[in-house]
């Protein structure tokens, strides 16, 4: 079958997204010792990897699942425009002590628009306009992610339950069409800075993002900069 005939036949409904796992190694790292397994999506190329807790969820409870969007410039390079390594830290920590996978995405840089683009918008949001509008004055979508994939690989690892580590209710209405029960959703939200309060404040407005936006170091926000003159934005959750 080719790439083009299981798009149609996943569209359809006809069959499930398919998807191809790796073997499984073993993954220590600054978190805790974790096991990793590639994930290739049979139908865009895409490869994916599931990091996951050697050890049963705590208590009984369904599992923690972060799905996160590769972002280069936060997770690898530490930028302050956005806040996607630091969440990455969190969900690794928190699964190393709670139990649970985090899958990492790849593929879905800008909320999907690929990093040329989020450079591009960056421009935008650097000239005065928001991280939903540069999106738009691209053309491009505000969110462009599919996560049937990533449904899928937790099918295939056997997580139909989950308790999901985001603040993007978005990702668990898409999981529950994909079959997979959020049983809970587990905030993510880490302290925002000067650079990127202007972007979560639209998450938060435009977006239904769940978050509360305290400013690092404990004073709480009143009131944002005016567009152009302040923090930079980013696009991810």
């Amino acid at each position: 079958m080719t790439a083009s005939e299981a798009r149609k036949d996943v569209k359809a409904g006809r069959r499930p997204h398919p998807v191809s796992g790796g073997p499984v190694v073993q993954l220590p790292s600054e978190f805790g010792d974790f096991v990793a397994q590639a994930w290739t999506d049979l139908v865009t190329g895409a490869e994916h990897l599931a990091v996951s807790s050697p050890i049963p969820p705590v208590d009984g409870k369904a599992p923690l699942v972060r799905l996160h969007s590769e972002c280069l410039t936060g997770d690898v390079f530490g930028s302050y425009r956005c806040d996607c390594g630091e969440q990455l830290a969190y969900a690794l920590e928190k699964i190393n002590e709670e139990g649970g996978t985090l899958l990492y995405l790849r593929g879905q840089e800008g909320r999907g628009i690929g990093l040329a683009n989020k450079i591009k918008a960056y421009a935008l949001q650097e000239a005065g306009f928001d991280t939903v509008e540069a999106n738009e004055q691209l053309g491009l979508p505000v969110d462009a992610r599919c996560y049937n994939a990533a449904a899928q690989i937790l099918a295939e690892l056997g997580l139909h339950e989950v308790r999901l580590l985001s603040n993007n209710p978005d990702k668990q209405n898409r999981l529950a069409d994909a079959g997979v029960t959020v049983v809970e959703m587990v905030p993510t939200e880490v302290p925002s800075r000067e650079q990127n309060i202007r972007y979560l404040q639209t998450k938060k407005d435009r977006m239904d993002h769940r978050l509360v936006l305290d400013i690092r170091g404990g004073e709480p926000v009143t009131a944002l900069p005016a567009a152009g003159q302040g923090p930079y934005q980013h696009e991810q959750d």
